[in-house]
């Protein structure tokens, strides 16, 4: 069980980076500031505008060593900003202003402005995995085949028009094109798994995705281990009961789902096929995923039942 560890007190340096190019970014601002003042003696607050700008600004927080870094932003921002604090003693407060949320969604922190600023004064802090991909960093799923077309159509004026319905819009304008692929999967025991006519092979490690679909149904952030999942083609019928058992958690009981759980595994596919990372193609396949324990400090909500499985700092 976690101890919970205060989320923020009177003598810490807390550094903000809101992303104002996000969805809210803009609004919470001023709320934070005023939020953290309140708290902490020390507040840095830089709004920046997205990619290299965010890099430099994370850069620029991190060299003062604060005890909590609040990143605002979609899961791309706080993606780079928890790849920054990994296996430092920087705790991660996390304001979920982007269109999927996955990673708040998986640590129960509100989406509300206010109430996710209230987690920051009053939440405590856990321990979570990073998962990696040939040494690259992702907090909720990395996955090849469907996703990356997805991913290749949610554009940022498609995610302005249509809000959380644009992930569902942007798979529905993927599958039309997409061709199945064969894969082999080679888990740390030495089992290799083969498999052919494939829509999607998604490794995961957080419980949520794509806007609020859920992994496996105990999938959990903390377990030391990655929740793998391949699922085959199949015909439209198949697609349709898929799509329902996302929804509702409950995937891996699909028959034509083949699911299993690993600390560290290879994909090998037929032939090189691009690597989605929480929304971004940052790598390419064979790659190997693995598990990184405990990387992360994170500020949640007081009463969030996430990260319960694993003691702090545990090794």
């Amino acid at each position: 069980m976690q101890p919970e560890t205060p989320a923020t007190t009177r003598t810490d340096r807390v550094a903000v980076v809101v992303n104002t190019a996000s969805r809210r970014g803009a609004r919470v601002l001023p709320v934070v500031e005023r939020a953290l003042r309140g708290v902490a003696d020390e507040v840095s607050v830089r709004p920046v505008h997205g990619g290299l700008e965010l890099m430099e600004a994370l850069a620029v927080s991190l060299d003062d060593e604060p005890d909590l870094l609040v990143a605002g932003g979609g899961d791309g921002t706080i993606g780079c900003a928890a790849e920054m604090v990994a296996h430092t003693p920087t705790r991660l407060g996390v304001l979920p202003l982007g269109t999927a949320n996955d990673f708040a969604r998986t640590l129960e922190i509100p989406s509300g402005l206010v109430e996710a600023v209230d987690t920051l004064v009053t939440g405590k802090v856990v321990d979570v995995d990073l998962g990696r991909v040939d040494g690259r960093a992702y907090l909720n799923v990395a996955s090849v085949g469907l996703s990356v077309a997805v991913t290749q159509r949610l554009t940022p004026r498609l995610k302005r028009r249509l809000g959380r319905f644009a992930y569902p819009a942007a798979t529905l304008a993927a599958y039309r094109s997409h061709r199945p692929f064969a894969a082999r999967l080679e888990l740390a025991d030495g089992t290799e798994l083969e498999l052919t006519d494939l829509m999607q092979v998604a490794v995961g490690n957080g419980r949520h995705y794509g806007g609020g679909l859920t992994v496996a149904p105990h999938a959990s952030i903390d377990d030391h281990l990655l929740d793998v999942y391949a699922v085959e083609q199949g015909r439209l019928r198949d697609h349709v009961s898929v799509a329902r058992l996302l929804r509702t958690g409950h995937l891996v009981d699909h028959e034509r789902v083949h699911h299993v759980t690993a600390r560290r595994l290879r994909l090998v596919t037929d032939e090189p096929l691009p690597v989605n990372l929480d929304g971004e193609v940052a790598a390419t396949t064979p790659a190997t995923f693995e598990v990184d324990r405990n990387a992360l400090h994170v500020v949640v909500p007081a009463r969030s039942r996430a990260a319960r499985l694993d003691g702090r700092g545990s090794p």
